[in-house]
């Protein structure tokens, strides 16, 4: 057993170094540091705890509780990640944890670890967010937590274990929850491994349930990512968490959207046709153990809608959000038609990496009357062409882009500003577009 483990630990480092060398692994160019945080609370595993505050944090800032593979540690997620980055970009805080055992991997197998307050690693990871909350101000209500490999099977623990506080979880490389249970002290499952494992969606949903017991609340949304070439936590495990996923969250598991983000990808929805559907599933074709790549963290913060400013109104619901199919449009028309505006005022922030960027376009009605239907023009630069995006739609994808309103924030009154945006692949240019237009009147650009 023990040289079985070896060999799949040893495979996970070598997929995980070379992913990393092709990845931008900086660490953000800012004064923000990766902070360790010790006497955080109840600890049982003696788990090490790092935080990333970045620079411009927001009023009540969203978490992101960051898990690694086996053989890592908190601080060479950070670093070979992007989630850094885009909380630079956005405003939220991230925990990178550390486990200390042999291998580095976590707990996914005890009885402790998959019940509610049971023990184990579970228990110090809470410990760590329920820190942030009390000594960052951070927003209980905007808690994600997101991990690769043996991170990624944490990911659908901590979602079984604590579903009122976790709100959505983003897998890559994972297992659904229980699958890798034990009883004999073992931390490894070779059957769930290898993909053997299978139980209807029932089963599956009904061992999340039993994390805790008498719990009635919502349910947290779950987006997952695997490779189909995946020899260390092979494929199959993909499809049994959709299953499990979709019987937790109460939808049917014939997806409402099948589309490719990406050539290779293939996503489905489950449930709502959104950026924050209550499932989402990326299957990446002939990609082995070695996920996220680039562009797959910003859909991960992108799900987790970290990428918009929370509203103030309680009636505004994420689940509304539009598809970030560029060519969907949106599922309730505006019922005004586009109106002259006065003046306007775009800020553009674009984030980049190798192969991809995402751009957050903040739009301001500088004039003295309410825009009452808008539509955004620009022209994207040579060879960036958009994938996803949220708030508006977006069509075509490449050249003279159109972003029109969707259905709740079609009014921008006098001194009001909306946000909008859009993820993008480039093929070396990630310049922002040149100028803007808002209802035909050109925009100054901040």
């Amino acid at each position: 057993m023990q040289t079985r483990v070896k060999a799949l630990l040893a495979l996970v480092t070598a997929a995980l170094v070379a992913v990393t060398a092709a990845m931008i692994s900086a660490p953000p160019a800012q004064a923000a540091t990766l902070t360790e945080v010790t006497g955080f609370g109840t600890n049982p595993t003696n788990l090490r705890m790092y935080l990333y505050v970045p620079d411009t944090v927001r009023t009540r800032p969203a978490v992101l509780l960051a898990l690694h593979y086996c053989t890592g540690t908190g601080p060479a997620f950070y670093s070979g990640t992007q989630f850094a980055s885009l909380a630079d970009q956005y405003g939220f805080i991230v925990i990178y944890p550390s486990a200390t055992r042999s291998g580095s991997c976590w707990d996914v197998s005890s009885p402790q670890a998959l019940s509610h307050n049971g023990g184990s690693d579970p228990v110090g990871l809470m410990s760590m967010v329920n820190y942030v909350l009390q000594n960052r101000g951070a927003d209980a209500s905007r808690v994600y937590v997101t991990g690769a490999s043996s991170g990624g099977m944490m990911t659908n623990v901590m979602l079984g274990d604590y579903p009122d506080v976790f709100k959505a979880g983003a897998s890559f490389m994972g297992v659904p929850f229980g699958c890798f249970a034990t009883t004999d002290g073992s931390s490894w499952n070779s059957a769930c491994a290898n993909g053997t494992i299978t139980k209807t969606p029932q089963q599956w949903g009904d061992l999340v349930r039993a994390a805790y017991p008498g719990y009635s609340g919502a349910r947290p949304r779950m987006q997952i990512w695997h490779g189909t070439d995946d020899t260390t936590l092979r494929y199959p495990n993909f499809g049994e968490q959709v299953k499990q996923w979709t019987n937790v969250l109460g939808v049917s598991q014939t997806p409402v959207l099948t589309d490719t983000p990406q050539s290779g990808w293939t996503r489905t929805r489950y449930g709502t046709n959104s950026v924050t559907a209550p499932v989402e599933a990326i299957s990446v074709q002939g990609v082995g153990h070695s996920l996220p790549l680039s562009g797959q963290a910003a859909m991960a913060v992108a799900f987790f809608g970290l990428n918009v400013q929370p509203t103030s109104s309680p009636t505004t619901s994420p689940s509304t959000s539009p598809s970030t199919s560029p060519s969907t449009s949106p599922s309730t028309s505006p019922t005004t038609s586009p109106q002259p505006g006065g003046g306007c005022k775009v800020v553009d922030t674009v984030n980049a990496w190798n192969t991809g960027l995402t751009s957050d376009i903040a739009i301001t009605n500088t004039g003295t009357t309410a825009i009452s239907g808008w539509t955004l023009t620009f022209t994207l630069p040579s060879g960036q062409t958009i994938t996803g995006g949220w708030n508006a739609t977006y069509a075509p994808a490449s050249g003279a882009v159109t972003a029109r309103n969707v259905s709740y924030n079609g009014t921008i009154a006098p001194g009001g500003s909306t946000s909008i945006g859009f993820q993008a692949t480039h093929t070396g240019n990630t310049a922002k577009p040149a100028s803007f237009a808002l209802n035909g009147v050109t925009c100054t650009v901040g």
